[in-house]
């Protein structure tokens, strides 16, 4: 007799729910991802830009909003009062962005030049010369300053060597009102221009070659092929370069700190020709404990870096070639 087994009953079929469209599942994980750091630029730079935008608002006690005096825009009017220094200030700011950005583009480009790339493939030579034009870049800012301070000494400098060799008269640098911010603008031209070049050497491996080679053959001089084929086709990242490199120049505050008497009471010397608006936030709220007027400082220095881009951006776009 043949014994049978019973049937198991099948398992009830399993009722899923709608499932997320493929568009809604990327947008989940872009978030996924993004989240971290908009996290940390919320947590480090969002948030303590809107403290910084309140403190301004306040005579400011370290104690915090409970202990502090509320007085509203008096930080602000008091800016822009003559005898504040404020605007002084903003005047050595604006000579040294109108000097710096313009040098270091037309140094960076020039070196950029240079040292591009001759043939398919770089030469030992080339890659050294790269290395050497970008190695200062990326050295700290500070140690560098300190060697020249010695390089700037008016007693036994190199530069006073040099020019006491040329029969040229020696100078005071840092110790002179006229030479004390040319002479951080060449310790700053030295160190940042490795940055102009990496932009301009990658703009300049996309000019198309073929081009450059029609205008030589139609007899172009090397000024007018510049002018009118390779420029238009730098126009873009040169528009990039004067952008980052005037809030660069707006924020330098470590060289002139170093070498203009850091040490001896908050740099600017001699006699504020040095004391940029970046300088000038530091002495007022961590040299003489403004905080809250110091606050007010670095919210006008922000609005004044804004409306500057934004201002170099909407004329720059006007010239800029975009292929």
């Amino acid at each position: 007799m043949v014994e049978t087994v019973p049937s198991q009953p099948s398992p009830p079929p399993v009722v899923r729910g709608p499932q997320p469209s493929p568009r809604r599942r990327s947008v989940s994980l872009g978030w996924a991802l993004v989240l971290p750091a908009l996290a940390f630029l919320a947590l480090f730079t969002y948030l303590p830009a809107v403290l910084v935008a309140a403190i301004s608002l306040f005579q400011w006690n370290l104690a915090g909003f409970g202990a502090s005096q509320w007085v509203g825009l008096h930080h602000y009017a008091q800016l822009f009062n003559p005898i504040s220094g404020f605007l002084q200030s903003l005047t050595v700011t604006a000579y040294y962005v109108g000097m710096m950005v313009p040098l270091s583009i037309a140094l960076g480009l020039g070196l950029a030049w240079l040292v591009k790339n001759r043939g398919p493939r770089l030469t030992a030579w080339e890659t050294f010369t790269r290395s050497a034009v970008f190695l200062p870049y990326i050295t700290p800012a500070i140690a560098t300053s300190i060697i020249w301070i010695f390089i700037f000494n008016p007693q036994f400098g190199l530069a006073n060597a040099v020019l006491t060799a040329l029969h040229l008269p020696a100078l005071g640098w840092l110790t002179s009102t006229t030479w004390a911010l040319p002479a951080v603008m060449i310790n700053n031209l030295w160190h940042n221009v490795g940055f102009m070049v990496i932009l301009f050497l990658a703009a300049l491996s996309n000019v198309p070659q073929d081009v450059v080679e029609a205008a030589w053959m139609d007899g172009a001089n090397g000024a007018v092929t510049f002018w009118h084929i390779i420029r238009p086709h730098l126009s873009p990242v040169m528009l990039l370069a004067v952008i980052l490199g005037t809030i660069q120049a707006m924020q330098t505050f470590g060289s002139i700190y170093q070498m203009t008497g850091g040490q001896f009471g908050g740099g600017g010397g001699p006699l504020n020709s040095t004391t940029t608006t970046a300088i000038y936030l530091y002495k007022s709220a961590f040299v003489y404990f403004h905080y809250g007027y110091g606050a007010a400082v670095g919210v006008v220095l922000f609005l004044v870096m804004l409306g500057v881009a934004l201002a170099q951006k909407q004329i720059g776009e006007r010239h800029t070639f975009y292929r």
